[in-house]
């Protein structure tokens, strides 16, 4: 059994990554309300940061059993490997922030486990079934949300078509401060379960816990991780998501939080780890796309899907060189 102390600081560095999970994709809730000018930046972000939260009294914790059980075999997990998984979903996760990218912490983590689980026991410390359908969905997510977009902004044109605009602009200023919250709801749903499956695959595998069941305080202090980090979030991806991608309305805005709530609360239901930012940026993209095909700035576009192709494998490589620095000096 690992000594108390380690395990104690690498619990607090997987809240850390949660941290700055909140603080990185903060952007994801809070984006197309700023940028439409229907709250003010801190007012919005308090609001994602107290759905986020509440996530923790909604729902299941289906998705911090597929990260604790379903990425890499539990049997060869241990507590350096956990270290190193964070380590470079951190790294990762900072340096995409410095530049304004809007990239996947979720997908980060994966890619954090798969490299230091390799660097440990080899490829065949992989679960493929696990692993592609999280792959499948690195596409999947976004095109719903980029299609759902589409569907519910065609809908929404054809239901108020005959009203005047400034009434309509009205209403969905309205109605874009429930959009947002339900998907601050989704976003914190997904992202802070991430996190309960580390600390729970950590707390089994030094002999704190028989099973794999998420203890009712990491679920708290999980949440209340990812609601701070979300609270103080930083302001470069805000510009990439609200502004660069596309012009946003408080119509459009609605939107695409309504069809990215509904994929992030659908795909937490059945227990798969998505990323909240390909979804928000599918989402965005496709109600910009509604407006006319050079609506959406396609090279920012481009840009983005370059850093979801690259979380993954640029993350593992860092978890796998962490590990074996690790076990230089531990």
């Amino acid at each position: 059994m690992p000594d108390l102390t380690l395990v104690i600081i690498v619990i607090a560095i997987a809240l850390v990554f949660d941290f700055i999970n909140g603080f990185h994709d903060s952007a994801n809730a809070i984006a197309t309300i700023v940028a439409t000018n229907v709250l003010r930046p801190r007012s919005a972000v308090l609001l994602a940061a107290f759905w986020n939260f509440f996530g923790a009294f909604v729902f299941s914790v289906a998705i911090a059993t597929t990260i604790g059980k379903g990425v890499i075999n539990p049997d060869i997990v241990n507590i350096y490997v956990i270290l190193a998984a964070l380590i470079g979903a951190i790294l990762w996760n900072i340096l995409t922030w410095y530049y304004g990218v809007p990239s996947s912490s979720s997908h980060a983590l994966v890619g954090g486990l798969i490299g230091a689980g390799i660097a440990s026991s080899g490829i065949n410390s992989i679960i493929f079934s696990g692993l592609n359908k999280i792959l499948l969905f690195i596409f999947v997510a976004p095109f719903i949300g980029f299609l759902g977009a589409i569907i519910f902004s065609i809908l929404m044109m054809w239901v108020f078509k005959n009203k005047e605009p400034s009434r309509i602009r009205w209403l969905f200023k309205k109605l874009q401060i429930v959009s947002s919250s339900f998907y601050s709801l989704g976003h914190g749903t997904n992202d802070a379960q991430k996190t309960m499956g580390i600390i729970t695959l950590l707390l089994l595998t030094s002999g704190y816990l028989t099973t794999f069941k998420v203890p009712v305080w990491v679920i708290i202090i999980s949440y209340t991780s990812i609601a701070l980090g979300t609270y103080l979030g930083g302001w470069r991806i805000v510009k990439t998501m609200g502004i660069k991608i596309t012009k946003l309305t408080p119509f459009h805005g609605f939107s695409a939080e309504t069809s990215g709530a509904l994929v992030l609360l659908g795909t937490a239901h059945f227990g798969i780890p998505v990323s909240t930012t390909h979804v928000i940026s599918g989402s965005i993209m496709g109600v910009g796309s509604v407006k006319r095909y050079s609506g959406v700035r396609w090279q920012i576009a481009r840009r983005i899907l370059l850093a979801w192709i690259l979380t993954i494998p640029v993350s593992a490589i860092i978890a796998g060189s962490s590990y074996f620095i690790i076990k230089l000096f531990l």
